[in-house]
This record gives C-alpha cells, sequence and structure tokens, in this order.
C-alpha cells in the first residue's frame, strides 16, 4: 500500500521525502535535524499567490519571517516574488541580505525598539503596521530626525475570538496587538502626526492557526469599515494565519479558494488598490519535517515509551500548545504497538506523541515527525545546553546542509 501526503509517502513500507529514502540519510547526517522540500515550498507559494488571482485581487504576498527565517528558504521565497512580513530588526535584516525589496517589507509587533525603527526608516520599507499610540509619536520623532516621511498602517484590534489555541489568538481587546478603532479613527485626523507620517493603510491579523473563517469574515468586515471611515488609503492587511492540517485523518483547514473567497467578502466594501498579506505557515508548514532517532525503549507496565534523541528544545510546539503532528517510522511494519514518543529533556512536556499505533522500534530507527516547517526551527533552543538541530533542504532529489549545528562540544 502507498500512503502520500505531500511530499511524504510510503513505497514498499520505505518511507520516503521528496523522492529521498529517509532511512539513507542517516549515513550522511547525524540526528536530530529539519529537512525541506524546496518543491513542496514553492508549490506552496504558487498555490497561495494564484489563490489571490483567482479572486481577481490585487495582493501582495509577505511571508511572515517568524514562522521560518532560513535564509536558503528565504532566498528561494524572494526569486518567486515575495515580499516580508518582520517584527524584528534581525529580522528585517535577513529579508534584506535574502534581496527582498524594502519596498515589500512590512514591520509588525507591538514591541519595535527605537534601534529596530531607525533601521526600518533608513531602508525605507513599505510600512510599519503601529500597534500603538506611543509607538506612532515615537516613529514620528525619528522620522523627523531622519528628515523623512514614513509610511504607516494601522493595526486594528477587531474584538474577534479566534477560535484557536489561546496563546496564539491575537484579535480581541484583551489582547495586546492592535488598536481600537476608535481610535484609529481618532488618531487619523491628527494634524501635529501628518507632518512626518503617512496614513497608507490598515492591518488585521487575529492569530494563527485558523481553521473556522467566520471569525476572519467579521474582522475583514470592520476592516473595510475603518476604512471607509477615515478614506483615501492605499491598502489593507489582511494578516496570516491561515491553518493547515496537522492531523491527515482530520482535516480542518479551509481551502486557500475558500479563504480567498472570505478575504474578498470582507473588504468587498473597501476603496483600496491593494491586500496584502502575511502568510507564514500556510506556505512554509508542509515542506518541512523533523528526523529523530530511537534511543532506547522503555516499558512501565502498559506503557510503552520510545525515547529519542530530539527533544522540545528543538521542536516546542507539542509541548508549548499541545499540538498534534503526524509522525512516521521510516520502515513500516504490520506489527504495530501502541506507543508514547518521548524526548531526553527532564520535562514531562517533552513528548511528541501520544498512543501513536507505529511499528516496533529499536535503537538507531529513525522517526519523521511531519508539518514542522513553520514554528519548528525558528522556535528552537539551546534549553538543557542542547545543540540546535542543523538544517537540510532536498533539490531534484539532492539534499544538502543549509545550517549547521550550533553545538555544545563534549
Amino acid at each position: 500500500m502507498e500512503i502520500q501526503t505531500g511530499p511524504i509517502e510510503y513505497i514498499n513500507q520505505e518511507l520516503y521525502f521528496d523522492g529521498v529514502k529517509v532511512e539513507s540519510l542517516k549515513e550522511h547526517f547525524k540526528t536530530p535535524f529539519y529537512l525541506y522540500s524546496e518543491s513542496e515550498l514553492v508549490k506552496c507559494y504558487q498555490d497561495f499567490a494564484q489563490g489571490i488571482k483567482d479572486v481577481g485581487l490585487n495582493g501582495m504576498i509577505c511571508f511572515a519571517l517568524k514562522s521560518n527565517a532560513n535564509p536558503t528558504l528565504i532566498q528561494k521565497l524572494a526569486s518567486l516574488g515575495s515580499g516580508a512580513d518582520i517584527v524584528s530588526g534581525g529580522e528585517l535584516k535577513r529579508a534584506l541580505e535574502c534581496k527582498i525589496s524594502p519596498q515589500k517589507i512590512v514591520f509588525s509587533g507591538v514591541g519595535k525598539t527605537q534601534d529596530e525603527i531607525d533601521y526600518g526608516i533608513q531602508m525605507g520599507i513599505y510600512s510599519f503596521n503601529i500597534e500603538s499610540i506611543d509607538e506612532l509619536e515615537l516613529i514620528s520623532q525619528r522620522a523627523d530626525h531622519f528628515n523623512k516621511k514614513v509610511d504607516v498602517a494601522f493595526r486594528l484590534n477587531p474584538r474577534v475570538k479566534a477560535q484557536t489555541h489561546k496563546h496564539i489568538s491575537t484579535g480581541f481587546k484583551t489582547h495586546k496587538f492592535g488598536l481600537l478603532k476608535e481610535d484609529i479613527i481618532e488618531l487619523s485626523k491628527s494634524e501635529s502626526l501628518k507632518k512626518h507620517v503617512s496614513l497608507k493603510g490598515l492591518s488585521v491579523h487575529i492569530g494563527s492557526q485558523l481553521t473556522n473563517l467566520e471569525a476572519s469574515l467579521e474582522a475583514f468586515t470592520k476592516l473595510s469599515d475603518t476604512a471607509n471611515a477615515i478614506g483615501g488609503l492605499e491598502f489593507l492587511d489582511v494578516g496570516g494565519g491561515l491553518g493547515v492540517n496537522y492531523d491527515i485523518n482530520n482535516p480542518v483547514a479551509p481551502t486557500i479558494s475558500q479563504y480567498m473567497e472570505c478575504v474578498k467578502k470582507g473588504l468587498s466594501s473597501a476603496k483600496v488598490d491593494k491586500v496584502v498579506f502575511e502568510p507564514g505557515r500556510r506556505i512554509v508548514a508542509s515542506c518541512g519535517v523533523f528526523v529523530t532517532s530511537v534511543l532506547r525503549k522503555k516499558f512501565s507496565e502498559d506503557c510503552h515509551f520510545v525515547i529519542v534523541d530530539g527533544g522540545m528544545n528543538d521542536f516546542v510546539r507539542p509541548s508549548l500548545y499541545e499540538a498534534y503532528h503526524e509522525i512516521y517510522e521510516s520502515k513500516q511494519t504490520n506489527d504495530k504497538v501502541e506507543t508514547d514518543i518521548v524526548g531526553p529533556i527532564c520535562e514531562t512536556a517533552d513528548c511528541f506523541g501520544e498512543k501513536r499505533m507505529l511499528s516496533q522500534l529499536n535503537a538507531g530507527d529513525l522517526l519523521l515527525i511531519s508539518h514542522t516547517g513553520a514554528y519548528g526551527y525558528s522556535m528552537a533552543s539551546h534549553y538543557n545546553l542542547r545543540a540546535k538541530p542543523k538544517e537540510l533542504i532536498v533539490t531534484d532529489k539532492e539534499v544538502q546542509l543549509i545550517s549547521k549545528e550550533h553545538s555544545f562540544e563534549i
């Protein structure tokens, strides 16, 4: 039987990723590591871009670097025409180094420092997404300092509750993000600020891993209403957050066409020339996997643990968000056992999956955790003074190292 999910497939019970036999990788690369598919990255970007065209929107894609900032991936996206959504000076530097035009960069985030603001002003980025009155005043002051007029967009907090994990929901009044409609309208009338900043647009972003479009439609409608109350804007930024299907047996994510129809409907009354999109997860999640090796097995009465060399410092989503990710063994057998896959970190939360039906595993066997291209390596740490994993990419069935591990030698 052959099972295929994007670049992952079984052929004769052997696991392949983008045409590469996973078991063969351990001959050349020490685990754990991240492995990306260039072809899947390109496909996901092009599918998103085509979705924008299909509904007739004049869109600009600004890939969210916080989801994955590997230079090889960013350079590829830049070559396809992508811009960047950034939330730090470091991400701005990375975007520019990867040849993304400053006029395709939007700077989001509630905690921009003066140094980061200065950097963005000097580089001439497309827009600062303003999240507070104090931030607007600082940008105005720094624009005056550099004798420049700076383009900005106000981020609307639409006061809607997205159906997602509480840690990645960002669109309600109790969240730290954005400005309320009445404050935006009042600020748009400020003559003193207009000398140094130019209000070009509005933005909204209500959360990540969004699987229900009802809250999104409400947010886009409120964004449109606010834009009409102000008038004369160039663009609306609908943020990102479109979810992916982590569980192949429980597909919950909207299609790109459904999402684009939602955007079009929500913005139907708005009079703007351009729509900015900030996808991250939907572009890179499925193009990446995390590969780890079995260290040993352990039994505790009816509990069967498989201990692997990858830990929550390498891939934290299951521990932080109780997130579900499919797990594949590199060699399938019919002898399945209910298994908990756990790592070496001194935390009970260091677990990649519970009660998974997997083949009997032995030391040295490889496991592949899917859909880790987004918020995988970018959230990795040196917790327990462990090395960060290396990153590899498959291009035309050839595997290349694209970042070395950052380790503490022993």
